[in-house]
């Protein structure tokens, strides 16, 4: 209980007394492997030097579009050096036309008209989004590229969009906005610096953004010349000329697409017997073969794709069938392992080979993804030649894996957090990767792989794996507490409720239902917040555990607390009962200590002091600094507001010690401010008062907090006064 009252402590060493009972059917382990294959970059800092370079680099040559590159740069070159207006592009073309390629390679050349750095998001990752809440997440990975720090970014599209421009005033940026889908989601993230350029990608005609200055770009496919050097880049010119008819022909029947002409590319490659002629009268029969078939552009894809999967060994061609079901973008060694049923030692060959037939895309941190046509053409073979059964054995075995890596990831950040999921036989027989040395930090691999662990949960919840799902959602949780990607959580928990609702696990689902309120709180839904809150207590009580029970009091009580403090207080005084009457006393603590804070902004200041103080000594007594260091600053206000000035600063004080020492610099700035007021209000040492706002302002300036303006403000008036 209490996961939230503290988001950010970490407590990985620390074994809780209650580590969860037993609901229901638990996971039973298979044989669990794969681990984490793949490089997991820990998140640049935050702070006002952020520099991002995130516009994916290019993994094959780049020939050709020399108008179109020439074009890009007379609308946003050299010749806007000095500008203060902000240049907007817009590229479009059918997909596996290259638009993706152009802007890659433009921004990668054109890297010191953009000093302060290249931001990059792909709206093909979002988008099982509701609707604004691709844009809002858009907007959140913006904001941490110019370095604002996770418990400073703002919950709305509206506030995040305000931030982002007053973030990128000043600065000179690229910002690339890669399968746009509507106009709606560009003008929230157009960036305020002088000579600033967004370029969009989208796959159709955008032309309402024409009426906001865009200047939009038609990519075609390749003409004839491009294709034959995309050919001779990769096979060598002596290919190309022993039979230039041939290879002419090779080039028309691509259509111009680069992807097919990469996968041509790559067979006459890997087949040294295989000529330029042979290949094209194979692609000429198969064309002819799907000419009756309603593929529309991508018939040519599809001609080139069958010819190289038919040259796969077996164990290959399986690979890749099973890939195209695989949930998620992207894929490591690992993954693909699971998905396969292979080892990792086997899976790895086959992933370089279809990677060196340009069936798949390798990313420089070690992952895998398709390219959506490729992906189609997998699954249509899949669905083909794969036996009855197969789809669901493969979702069943990767959500198990994602289930143990989540799992020991969400134990690596918070030991002591209440969990309904028993996992025990499952994490006895599964490699625990964050334990060793060079192993991944948990956040960082759960944030690099929370869009696909997000669209597991999605292919699992369709196929009907409740205990799997509801247990995933449960501990894929412990991300949004430091990460607050609000619509990801929110539907997370949707379907993790509704899985344990199913699968008649009640404690699961009072669990997640009284989880869920706080991004619908922070969405502003407060009736289906409420809703949820409702739902949540019935099911507590029909599982008659006490600790779930007393959880949802807690929940209900941060709910009341916005509108009803006399019933938060209720709410928060039955959790602190329930938790001590199931001696879970790290429960009662923190209920105590939010029963005090309602208690204190209700005016009964005394009674506040009385209740804080036992949360304060229990705190202290489990030796859990972090949270007693928050209870003695809430204890310092207390005093103030009761007009006790020294127990104030000398509570207050105290507190931003113990909170600079534990690193809780968020909580840190907060007290500091605190008593930085107080000292205002009495006239005191005007000196230490202007360090104590010189050390908050160099907290939210760091993490980019909205709040650093104020501080720098209050700071200006203060010399101007002194």
């Amino acid at each position: 209980m209490g996961d939230d009252s503290d988001a950010r402590a970490q407590a990985p060493h620390i074994l809780n007394d209650l580590s969860g009972n037993v609901y229901g059917p638990s996971v039973q382990a298979n044989r669990i492997h794969g681990g984490i294959t793949f490089h997991v970059q820990a998140p640049p800092p935050p702070g006002p030097a952020a520099k991002p370079d995130e516009v994916p680099p290019l993994t094959v040559g780049f020939v050709n579009r020399t108008q179109g590159l020439a074009t890009l740069d007379s609308w946003f070159g050299d010749g806007r050096i000095g500008s203060a207006s902000v240049g907007l592009g817009a590229l479009y073309g059918m997909p596996g036309v290259g638009k993706t390629a152009m802007v890659s390679h433009w921004a990668e050349r054109g890297r010191a008209l953009f000093p302060d750095g290249q931001i990059y998001v792909d709206f093909a990752t979002l988008r099982e989004e509701t609707v604004g809440g691709d844009v809002s997440e858009a907007a959140r990975r913006c904001l941490r590229s110019l370095g604002v720090d996770e418990s400073f970014i703002p919950k709305s599209l509206a506030d995040r969009s305000t931030l982002f421009r007053s973030r990128s005033a000043g600065r000179r940026l690229l910002v690339v906005l890669d399968n746009v889908s509507q106009p709606a989601q560009v003008a929230p993230l157009i960036p305020k610096g002088e000579g600033s350029v967004l370029l969009v990608t989208s796959g159709s005609l955008l032309g309402e953004l024409a009426l906001d200055g865009a200047r939009m770009m038609p990519v075609d496919p390749l003409d004839m010349d491009s294709g034959l050097r995309v050919l001779a880049d990769r096979c060598g010119e002596a290919v190309i000329s022993a039979d230039p008819e041939a290879a002419e022909r090779l080039v028309r029947m691509c259509g111009g697409l680069p992807v097919a002409l990469h996968v041509v590319a790559a067979r006459l490659l890997i087949n040294p017997r295989l000529t330029t002629a042979g290949l094209a009268q194979e692609l000429a029969e198969e064309s002819g073969r799907l000419a009756g078939m309603s593929l529309g552009g991508a018939r040519s894809v599809s001609a080139v794709l069958d010819l190289g999967y038919r040259d796969l060994p077996p164990d290959a061609a399986r690979l890749y069938r099973l890939l195209g079901w695989l949930p998620g973008a992207s894929f490591d060694v690992g993954v693909a392992a699971v998905a396969a049923d292979l080892d990792t030692t086997r899976a790895a060959p086959l992933l370089e080979l279809l990677a060196s037939a340009s069936l798949l895309e390798a990313a420089s941190d070690g992952r895998y993804r398709f390219h959506d046509l490729v992906r189609l053409h997998a699954r249509e073979r899949a669905a083909d030649e794969e036996p009855v059964g197969a789809r669901p054995a493969l979702i069943q075995r990767v959500t198990t894996h994602y289930l143990a890596l989540t799992a020991y990831a969400d134990r690596a950040i918070r030991y002591d957090r209440l969990r309904v999921a028993d996992l025990t036989a499952l994490l006895a027989t599964a490699y625990n990767p964050f334990v060793a040395a060079t192993g991944p930090a948990p956040l960082a691999w759960l944030e690099a792989e929370h869009r696909n662990i997000l669209d597991v949960l999605r292919a699992a919840a369709r196929q009907g794996c409740h205990t799997e799902v509801w247990q995933l959602a449960e501990a894929f949780t412990v991300l949004f507490l430091h990460h607050r990607h609000l619509g990801d959580w929110r539907e997370s928990l949707e379907l993790g409720a509704a899985a344990a609702s199913a699968a008649l696990v009640p404690a699961a689902e009072a669990r997640l239902r009284s989880l869920l309120s706080r991004p619908l709180l922070d969405l502003g839904e407060s009736d289906a917040a409420r809703e949820e809150l409702e739902s949540a207590a019935a099911c507590a009580e029909v599982s008659s555990d006490l600790v779930v029970r007393a959880s949802v009091q807690e929940f209900s009580g941060r709910y009341w607390e916005r509108s009803d403090l006399p019933r938060a207080m209720a709410a928060y005084q039955s959790a602190r009962e329930l938790s001590e009457e199931a001696g879970e006393a790290r429960g009662a603590a923190i209920a105590a200590y939010f029963l005090g804070c309602a208690q204190d902004a209700h005016g009964a200041h005394r009674e506040a002091l009385h209740t804080l103080g036992e949360a304060h000594r229990a705190l202290t007594a489990r030796d859990d600094p972090r949270m007693a260091a928050r209870v003695l600053a809430a204890i310092g206000i207390a005093h103030d507001h009761l007009g006790e000035t020294d127990e104030a600063v000398r509570a207050l004080s105290e507190a931003a010690r113990a909170l600079h020492l534990q690193s809780a610099t968020h909580y840190e700035a907060q007290t500091l401010v605190v008593l930085a007021g107080i000292g205002e209000r009495l006239n005191e040492d005007p000196e230490a008062v202007r360090a104590q706002m010189t050390r908050a302002l160099e907290i939210y300036e760091a993490g980019g907090s909205p709040q650093a303006e104020e501080i720098r403000r209050r700071l200006e008036a203060m010399g101007e006064t002194g």
